[in-house]
């Protein structure tokens, strides 16, 4: 199951409008995670930066959560198999860490 280190949430208190976009970015693609698979949230993630340049520097790390609550919710040979080059490899590199 993911965990709060996973999405990193704010306290239940703060406005979703003082949250960075990156921050609201990682949420719902955590979300598209469990209720559809991770192949659609890296699509939406590669959608997203194309879309907003701004997000690239933060591209990664939304990259390697999404592979670390894959192998959570998936395993990590699943997890593994929705891998591709979405930001550099980072979702990969998260399966890893979680697995390895």
């Amino acid at each position: 199951m993911l965990t709060a280190s996973d999405a990193a949430a704010p306290a239940a208190s703060s406005p979703a409008a003082a949250r960075a976009p990156h921050e609201l970015l990682r949420d719902r693609l955590l979300t598209e995670l469990l209720e559809d698979d991770p192949g659609v949230a890296l699509t939406h993630l590669q959608e997203a930066v194309n879309e907003r340049p701004s997000l690239a520097r933060h591209c990664a790390s939304i990259a390697r959560a999404l592979g670390r609550a894959a192998v959570r919710v998936y395993g990590p040979t699943r997890a593994q198999s929705y891998a591709r080059p979405v930001c550099d490899t980072a979702f990969a590199s998260g399966v890893l860490a979680a697995h390895g």
